[in-house]
This record gives C-alpha cells, sequence and structure tokens, in this order.
C-alpha cells in the first residue's frame, strides 16, 4: 500500500470515528498551520508539509518526511514531536511520507545533518499541538491554562482532573493556532535520550516490504540492465536474438549506453541477459591501477597545485627546523557495497510518471527524471521505501533516471533491479587519494609548521584546509591537486575525511613521536594553541574537541598499563561533531589482534540512545573493515572485484569490542551517521604501530607486507 493511501485511509477512518485533531507544521518555518476537524468532505483537501495527526481513540499519527537508510530517522523526528507534544509514545504511529518539494524543505538523507536542520521546527511542531490541547483542556474545565499540565497524552488539571488527548482532539481543532509556544527545558526532556526501538523494528524482523528491492505493482514488468564492463567503453552493437526467445522475456532495447532486458520475472531476465551479443568500443583511456599510480606521483611531484590556504613561511620554518618529518599515505577507488543493491520502480502515463524506491536524494530525482522526460516536476511522484544501506550511493540518482527512461521507452511499468556485480561494478565509487604530510619541531618539541598535498582521481579538493590542526601552527600550507578519470566517484560515508582523517592522525603520532609526547597530550598542547592564539580560520570548536579527547583518555584508562594491551590513539571533528577514539590491540599468534575501541562522541544532544550507538558501532566497524580489507583494482577500465568473493569485508569474529561514550553539554543536536568513522582508521593504525613497531602508510592495512600481510 502507498504512503498516500495510508493517509487517505487514516482520514476516512478518523472522520468515520467522529474526527479529530490534524495538525500540519510548516518545514519551512516554525509555525504551525491552523487544525482542521477532519471530516468525508475535507479528507481529501488537506495540503501540510509535514503533520502529526490526533484520533478520537488517542493515537497520534506522525508522517517522517526524511528517506529512513538505517540511521533512525523515521523514528528520530517522531521522538523529537512527541517529546514536545508530552504524547503516549505507545499510541504513536509512524508513516514515511512520499517526496513533496512544496511542503517539505531538506527531503533528503545525507551530511548527517537532518536531525541538526529541523530539530527546532519539530519541536515546535509537538509544543504547538501540546498548547492547544491544554487550551481546550482549561475552556472545558473553565479553569486558566496555567494551572493544567500535559503528560503521556493527557492534559492533568492541578486539581487531579485528567482528560485524554483523544477526547481533546476537535475542540482543540477549533482553536486559534499560538504564534509562540514554550519548548520543554531540556533537563525536562523523558522521550529524548532514551532507549526507543525502531518504529519499523518488528516488520524488518517479520519480513514485511518494507524495502525497494521488496516493491511489487501488479503487471509489473522486472529489467536488467548491461552497462559498458569497463570505464573507457562504449556500446557498438548487441544481437539479443536468443535472448528473445527465452521463457518470460518481453523485450530487449538499448538506450544511451546500455542494454536493457524486460521480462516477467528478475530469473528470466537474469538467464536471458547472458544470452544477449554485445560488441563493445573504446571511448576513451582504458585505466589500470598502474597508471593510477603514475598519476599520483605526477600529481605530487608536480606544479599544477591549487593553493587551499596558506599562513606564515613553511619553508622558512622547514629551513630552521629542529627536525623535519615527512610521510604520504594513499588509499584505493572503493565501492559502496550496501547489501541491498540498486533497484527503482517506475511507471511512465505519457504526461507523468509514477516512481518508487530507495533514494537519499528523492528531489534531485524527480527534477532530474522531469528535465529528461520533459514533464513538469510535479507530474512526477516518488514514494520512498526503506533503504538496505547506501552510505553516499543512493545520494545518486542514475539507477532512479535509469528505470524512468526505461519506461518511457517500453511504455510500461518496470522495475530495474542491479545484480551484485553489477552494483560492484558500476561506478560511482569513493575517489582514490594520495597525501603527503610534511611538518617540523623546534628543539623543545613544539610543532613550527604543517604541510599537507591531497591528489585526488575525481576528489575535487581532497583536504579539508580549515580543520585541526589548522589555526594551532603558525606556518601552514594547504594545497591538493586533481585528476579528472573516466571512473565516476561520488560521495562515501564520511566524504574525503573518511580517509584524510587516517593519514592526518597517523601522521600527527609520528610527529608526536619525533617531538618525544604523548599522542594525546600532543594534540592537547595543539588545541590549547589553537585556543589562547588562533592563526587563521577555524571551523571546530577548542572546548569540544579536548573534551572528547579527555573522555576517551579517562574511559578507555590512557596512559595506565594494562598486560600485554596496546593502545592508539585518534580524534576528529566532521559533520559539526566531535569523536575521539582509542584501539587496543594485543599479540595472538604472533599477529596483532583489535581487542576494543573506546568512542567518546559530542554530537549535543543524543535523541534516541539505542539508535546513536548502534550508528556508532556501524561507523566503526565500517572504519576498520575498509581500512583493513576495501581495495578496488582496475585493469584496462575494468574493476577487478566483482562480487564479494574478490572484495573483502570484515567479517564477524573480527569484530571489537565497541564501548560509546557521549559528551553531555545540552548543544544542539549536530551530526552523528558519518562522524564516528573518520577517526577510526587512525586509532586502528596507531595501535599496529604500538603493538608491532611498524608505521602504516596505505589501505588496506592488510594487503601491505609486514605483520598484518
Amino acid at each position: 500500500m502507498s504512503t498516500n493511501q495510508s493517509r487517505r485511509d487514516f482520514f476516512k477512518t478518523t472522520a468515520a470515528a467522529g474526527g479529530g485533531l490534524v495538525l500540519g507544521f510548516s518545514w519551512f518555518s516554525s509555525e504551525a498551520f491552523q487544525p482542521q476537524v477532519v471530516g468525508t468532505a475535507a479528507a481529501d483537501a488537506i495540503d501540510f508539509n509535514a503533520y502529526l495527526a490526533i484520533s478520537p481513540s488517542g493515537t497520534v499519527t506522525i508522517f517522517s518526511p526524511n528517506p529512513e537508510i538505517g540511521q533512525g530517522i523515521k523514528t528520530a523526528f517522531p521522538i523529537i514531536v512527541a517529546e514536545e507534544l508530552d504524547a503516549d509514545w505507545e499510541k504513536v504511529k509512524v508513516e514515511q511520507s512520499p517526496l513533496d518539494t512544496k511542503k517539505f524543505e531538506r527531503q533528503l538523507t545525507g551530511g548527517s545533518g537532518a536531525i541538526r536542520h529541523s530539530w527546532e521546527r519539530l519541536r515546535k511542531a509537538g509544543a504547538t499541538a501540546r498548547a492547544l490541547l491544554i487550551e481546550a483542556a482549561a475552556q472545558q474545565w473553565g479553569v486558566p491554562a496555567s494551572e493544567c499540565s500535559a503528560q503521556k497524552g493527557m492534559v492533568i488539571h492541578s486539581s487531579g482532573k485528567k482528560i485524554a488527548y483523544g477526547d481533546l482532539a476537535v475542540a482543540a481543532s477549533k482553536l486559534p493556532v499560538p504564534k509562540e509556544v514554550k519548548l520543554k527545558a531540556t533537563s525536562s526532556f523523558s522521550l529524548i535520550g532514551s532507549r526507543v526501538k525502531g518504529v519499523d523494528n518488528k516488520d524488518i524482523l517479520t519480513g514485511k516490504n518494507l524495502f525497494g528491492i521488496d516493491y511489487k505493482r501488479p503487471g509489473m514488468l522486472h529489467a536488467q540492465v548491461q552497462r559498458p564492463p569497463a570505464f573507457g567503453l562504449k556500446l557498438k552493437s548487441f544481437d539479443a536474438t536468443e535472448a528473445k526467445k527465452m521463457p518470460g522475456i518481453v523485450n530487449v532495447v538499448s538506450f544511451g549506453n546500455k542494454v536493457a532486458i524486460v521480462g516477467k520475472t528478475n530469473w528470466e531476465v537474469m538467464q536471458a541477459r547472458k544470452a544477449v551479443k554485445i560488441e563493445w568500443e573504446k571511448e576513451k583511456d582504458l585505466e589500470s591501477s598502474a597508471d593510477h599510480d603514475r598519476l599520483f606521483k605526477e600529481m605530487l611531484n608536480g606544479t599544477n597545485v591549487t593553493v587551499q590556504r596558506k599562513d606564515g613561511d613553511v619553508e622558512a620554518a622547514f629551513k630552521n627546523a629542529h627536525k623535519v618529518i615527512e610521510a604520504e599515505y594513499q588509499c584505493p577507488f572503493l565501492p559502496h557495497s550496501p547489501m541491498e543493491p540498486m533497484n527503482f520502480f517506475a511507471h511512465f502515463k505519457g504526461d507523468s510518471i509514477e516512481l518508487a524506491g530507495p533514494s537519499q536524494t528523492p528531489e534531485a530525482a524527480q527534477k532530474q527524471i522531469a528535465k529528461m522526460l520533459n514533464i513538469a516536476p510535479e507530474k512526477v511522484t516518488l514514494e520512498l521505501t526503506r533503504m538496505g544501506g547506501g552510505f553516499g550511493r543512493r545520494l545518486n540518482t542514475d539507477y532512479a533516471v535509469e528505470a524512468a527512461e526505461l519506461s518511457s521507452i517500453i511504455k510500461a511499468p518496470v522495475k530495474v533491479t542491479w545484480t551484485r556485480e553489477d552494483d560492484m561494478t558500476g561506478g560511482i565509487y569513493r575517489p582514490a587519494v594520495r597525501y603527503r604530510f610534511k611538518a617540523s619541531i623546534d628543539k623543545a618539541g613544539n610543532m613550527t609548521a604543517f604541510m599537507l598535498h591531497g591528489a585526488g582521481l575525481n576528489a575535487g579538493n581532497s583536504t579539508r584546509q580549515d580543520n585541526f590542526p589548522a589555526g594551532a601552527v603558525e606556518n601552514l600550507l594547504i594545497q591538493s591537486s586533481d585528476y579528472k578519470s573516466p571512473i565516476t566517484t561520488g560521495p562515501w560515508r564520511a566524504p574525503i575525511t573518511n580517509f584524510l582523517a587516517y593519514a592526518e592522525q597517523a601522521f600527527l603520532d609520528e610527529v608526536a613521536a619525533a617531538a618525544g609526547k604523548d599522542p594525546v597530550q600532543f594534540r592537547l598542547e595543539l588545541l590549547d594553541k589553537a585556543e589562547k592564539s588562533p592563526v587563521g580560520k577555524i571551523t571546530y570548536e577548542t572546548k569540544r574537541f579536548r573534551e572528547v579527547i579527555k573522555l576517551a583518555a579517562e574511559k578507555s584508562g590512557w596512559g595506565k598499563k594494562k598486560k600485554g594491551v596496546s593502545q592508539g590513539f585518534s580524534v576528529y571533528f566532521s559533520h559539526a561533531s566531535y569523536v575521539a577514539q582509542v584501539a587496543e590491540m594485543t599479540m595472538a599468534k604472533g599477529k596483532p589482534v583489535l581487542k576494543k575501541v573506546y568512542a567518546a562522541v559530542d554530537c549535543g544532544i543524543v535523541i534516541n540512545e539505542s539508535s546513536a550507538k548502534n550508528q556508532i558501532y556501524g561507523a566503526i566497524v565500517d572504519g576498520i573493515g575498509h581500512a583493513m580489507y576495501g581495495n578496488l583494482t582496475f585493469k584496462d577500465g575494468a574493476p577487478q572485484q566483482e562480487n564479494f568473493n574478490k572484495y573483502r569485508l570484515i567479517r564477524y569474529n573480527e569484530v571489537p569490542d565497541i564501548e560509546a561514550h557521549f559528551v553531555n553539554n545540552g548543544i544542539e543536536p549536530t551530526g552523528l551517521g558519518e562522524p564516528a568513522l573518520p577517526p577510526t582508521g587512525g586509532a586502528l593504525a596507531n595501535a599496529i604501530f604500538k603493538t608491532t613497531g611498524k608505521r602504516l602508510y596505505n589501505q588496506p592495512f592488510a594487503d601491505q607486507d609486514g605483520p598484518l600481510g
């Protein structure tokens, strides 16, 4: 059943039961719209941006607009509304909203920014409804509203009288909406900050159709698409004579640089795909990993650079230094590898199109498809399904556009499903990057200069020039180079910082060692300099940075000897949040084994402790797995790792114990889905050095010579 149908059914049910309060609130402002009693005639006329509905039975329905990718947003948004509403969470029903560009703002999942963006407007929406319900109860009792309060779906008078929200819904809907409402003190939160089960947990565990891969429509056809097997090839010709004779096959068509096989079932399409004979021809250079190695050397040694930031005179500082430390780090391309491969449904109807599927950026998909089909954006409807992972891959819209274009060609509803091999070889990878660092220290062990040159393949600016240690050193030079490769790339969980953090934090440990200082103390000293006499612009807050470092050190027992245990430290600021980590390793059978990771996190107010910790655990496991094993190589433009038999993922028995702690500072929420990943590689690499004496400069670590190889 579609979300729109669910909404209509809810309105009809509410109307049949005698009406109720439906409160809309604008995502473009924090003001709530005038509430309306839902009746049969008005049901289809109510137009809200986002809303909560209260039925006479007391059920509160909250529609969540942002795509759910496993980060828990479908639960977190309603928690915020329900907290200010003082709703009984047991009576809250959550529904996923479809794409609606007129009613929703920032209806996307990416950049760990959803909660930060919507925090205040969600709170005001809930608080406005609460104020209306209290006023309705006060008028019914003939008492001042100031004598009434709300708790768990009830309005309570100071005398002890109580009345349920459901019994107040109609009366509350007739009251004028207050222009201003009082929000709760954060210290009085009871739902926010607690452990709340995900609203989809039961449906996931019982196998309900929630994900795009589950999506079905009556009469829907299935399709798979054969794309060029190497980056730099284009379609020359194809012969589908034999494929068209096979059971269930409806059509085989080409569009753009692809060939689509269309049939009645996905299995029949998979079999026929093998029978299609395709000839490709070279369009661009077919790059191999050896070519990329050469390109990196040319960029790092060349003069074609962009200066991203320059403070002081690094050359003079290096010339007069007591010691100069240099290191170079490199990482490969990486696929996103979500457990649910790309898929999308499309039904082109001539002057409109219906879409459904997993997308992190549904509005971008809508606009691109409207432009491609030459129809108005409002003629493109898009129903959002839950996503089985994405990690940035579903920020791109190629697979949705592909389904829409195919439907327009075959004039039928169709669902395009990618195989695992399609998903691994179809592009939009994490860019391959290489970093060259150089730092100088004086006789007292103070860092006097810091230089970074980032070189990337389709990475753009591969640096974060205003991040730490910028601001903490007088002489600083940050520069970048980039090469445009035919290999398609895009955002990958914590873009750029996912590798930059490892390289920077591993290098700072090496500088601290050269300075004869403890790695934690070395960073704290740099932060003291940035706080007392900052040099130029900085994007981070020194106090928050310092607090996560101290918390991680405290919880891990940093500096206290643990028999047979070596510790590695790392800290990073990204997506407006701060995460410090300590990795603990031991030796077993001559190999270093990661046993535990301590994480200290400052993401402001935690909405749902359960989901928050799961995000941290997942990010750390992801960070360990890709730092240790992730590697995508190329030969003549073709990816060499096509499935998980060749692309190594972290295994269950390799996951360490993880302990997460939050800094409780009452600051408004900041990002969380991505910030715990960047520090992980650095903590791991630094722990490996402490355990084995070997510095690691390249990822994946397991491919390096030495105790891990």
